[in-house]
């Protein structure tokens, strides 16, 4: 049975122990995933710290060239990557195909934008010269979660490499096999053997050193808010920088003349995305009152056609990654409260996929806004919908969570869009569309509990470089 190492150095590293990676889908172990400690951190810590310094001294002409040849490995080893992401997340093999796209399109956005990316010159008279310098931090440390490894390990290593810094990747227990195979095809691409490391391994353990590791100069980290509020503390200890990309209860806004096909469609497909599994799902629905049934028979209606199965027959839903996942998803329903679960609310009908975690497309209407399903991030494909009347009540249901993630507004009045746009409190907010594709060019982060800083983008840039600034008498 195969064994995912930790990649230390430019070469797999095993470990004493190590635990089963599950297929979701049915169960059952598809092989064995080395669980790393304290040691490996320190060699892999070490690894990035010795590669980095002459990482930075090169051109970010040759950063560039170097980060091209990495997209073109990713994009050549495409479709066994997209297996993998399918086997280890339980998502359709279409989505898993989209994501490997996207890891070299991140690879290959960061290699176009980094010459572009330099200091500024600062005015300050005939007799000084004043001016700018964007450094790397050194070592990065970066754990990311289950959901969207390929494409959550990719925007982190292009914008991190890309700036000089030397990395330290701490994939998800659930799936770290398309994590080790970028880092290794970096080395084949070119960049230097200890320069990108992954060391696999269980959250509590592996993370947690990573976390608290002397030599890591900056961290990120993608998944829940309680993980997040933990590493921020254990950064704040050492006084290091953190982008924490956290949860979200998004909300899509609905008025009455929005175009109601177009939201329909737009919210469904948000809700069934990797099974529900995005921090970005647009999981709270808020319409206007006088449309409010139209527009909810017929999310109903495009839910309640989804095809269910394994993510290699490449159905429209998958299973949850987990069993663990879905009792925790299941667990809204033992204490609904106000509610009526229109379609879904557990696992399918079909017996054939009873040994999976599959959890059936759900939409439930009339929900408290208080109520824990209103409140909490279900991480499931779970919909939660509600009315409202005018402006100021929309505003005001969608901030009404501690998350601020993203948002979208529904509507042909263009003047209402931007008014509110501005009033909602999102990282991001969507008018009459909801996601881009990946994003990658998009700056992506929230308020609120949804953490801070942000990747993607040029601002990702920003967050994994430091400025210094220079001032010669002349």
């Amino acid at each position: 049975m195969e064994t995912t190492q930790s990649w230390i150095n430019g070469e797999s590293v095993p470990s004493a122990d190590t635990y089963d990676n599950v297929d979701p889908a049915t169960g059952r172990t598809i092989g064995l995933v080395a669980r790393a400690g304290a040691d490996e951190v320190d060699r892999a810590v070490a690894a990035a710290a010795a590669a980095q310094p002459a990482w930075a001294d090169t051109s970010p002409e040759e950063r560039s060239e170097l980060l091209e040849r990495w997209a073109a490995t990713v994009e050549r080893e495409a479709e066994q990557l997209a297996r993998w992401e399918c086997e280890d997340t339980g998502k359709p093999l279409s989505q898993a195909r989209a994501d490997a796209r996207t890891a070299a399109r991140y690879l290959r956005y960061y290699a176009h934008v980094v010459e572009a990316f330099y200091g500024i010159t600062i005015p300050k008279g005939a007799d000084l010269h004043a001016y700018t310098r964007r450094e790397p931090f050194g070592v990065v440390g970066s754990v990311v979660a289950w959901n969207y490894p390929l494409q959550l390990a990719s925007r982190t290593l292009a914008a991190a490499a890309v700036t000089g810094n030397g990395i330290v990747l701490k994939p998800a227990d659930e799936t770290p096999r398309t994590t080790v195979a970028l880092a290794r095809y970096a080395v084949e691409a070119g960049l230097p053997a200890g320069l990108v490391n992954v060391v696999t391994g269980i959250g509590a353990e592996a993370g947690a050193a990573l976390t608290a590791h002397e030599g890591v100069s900056q961290l990120s980290f993608v998944g829940s808010t309680t993980i997040g509020s933990q590493i921020a503390h254990a950064a704040a200890e050492r006084v290091v920088p953190t982008v924490l990309e956290l949860g979200g209860k998004s909300a899509q806004v609905v008025f009455a003349d929005a175009d109601l096909e177009a939201a329909a469609e737009a919210v469904a497909r948000g809700v069934l995305q990797n099974a529900g599994q995005t921090c970005s799902a647009g999981s709270r629905l808020l319409v206007h009152a006088d449309v409010h049934d139209e527009l909810v028979s017929k999310v109903v209606q495009r839910l309640e056609g989804t095809t269910i199965g394994p993510g290699l027959d490449d159905p429209d839903l998958g299973p949850l990654v987990s069993a663990k996942q879905w009792e925790r998803v299941s667990s809204f329903f033992t204490d609904l409260g106000q509610g009526e679960v229109l379609t879904g609310g557990g696992r399918p009908a079909d017996e054939a996929l009873a040994e999976g975690a599959y959890f059936a497309p759900t939409v439930v209407d009339g929900v408290d806004p208080h109520s824990r399903i209103a409140q909490e991030e279900v991480f499931g494909p779970v919909l939660a919908a509600m009315t409202f009347t005018d402006e100021d009540e929309a505003v005001a249901l969608a901030n009404s969570t501690e998350y601020g993630l993203l948002a979208a507004l529904w509507t042909r009045d263009l003047s209402r869009a931007h008014r509110l746009a501005g009033r909602v409190r999102a990282g991001q907010v969507f008018v009459n569309n909801y996601g881009a594709g990946g994003g990658v060019d998009l700056p992506f982060g929230g308020f609120g509990k949804s953490g801070y800083g942000r990747e993607k983008g040029l601002e990702a840039l920003e967050s994994f470089t430091q400025t210094k600034t220079v001032v010669i008498k002349l």
